[in-house]
């Protein structure tokens, strides 16, 4: 029987590996601060931010909301939410974060809102990575990656009863 394997353009994350490697980004980033406080993009930053928020013992924590993702499909930038206070700043001593940099297209109008800003991505794709301060794994640039929080766990009937189980 092969074994069933995954689109090789795909790669799954799972609940425990954003932990993990979010913490090892916090031992990145220790040495680098004092932070002011961090501004995680909505929506897939925010997770990596909360975790650093606690490793780092940030208490000011705030979002940058800017959509550009449709599913898989890339649409137009758009900002809904500024964080304002970082604004101010320039984003001197701010940690901007996201879960991936990808193309560069969001994390591009990110920096451009807050230049100053040290920028820290738990994944990151090669055409996006001049636009990140640090990042902990590279991430081929036609792969999708989908978070646990993009993903639904499903009762999946036995093999028995799908017919799976035959021999190639």
């Amino acid at each position: 029987m092969a074994a069933e394997q995954l689109d090789p353009g795909e790669r799954i994350v799972t609940w425990d590996e954003v932990h993990r490697d979010t913490r090892v980004l916090v031992c990145n980033l220790l040495e680098l601060g004092p932070w002011k406080g961090i501004v995680g993009i909505s929506r897939g930053g925010l997770v990596p931010a909360t975790i650093l928020a606690r490793e780092l013992e940030l208490r000011y924590v705030d979002s940058l909301c800017i959509a550009t993702y449709d599913e898989q499909d890339m649409g137009e930038v758009n900002i809904i939410k500024k964080p304002e206070e970082a604004c101010a700043d320039g984003g001197a001593g701010w940690l901007l974060v996201d879960d991936l940099v990808d193309t560069g297209t969001t994390m591009k109008v990110a920096k451009s809102l807050l230049p100053a800003s040290h920028v820290a991505t738990v994944y990151a794709k090669p055409e996006g990575m001049e636009f990140v301060d640090s990042f902990v794994h590279e991430v081929a640039q036609k792969t999708w990656v989908f978070f646990p929080w993009d993903m639904q766990l499903q009762y999946t009937m036995p093999l028995s009863r799908t017919g799976e189980n035959k021999a190639e």
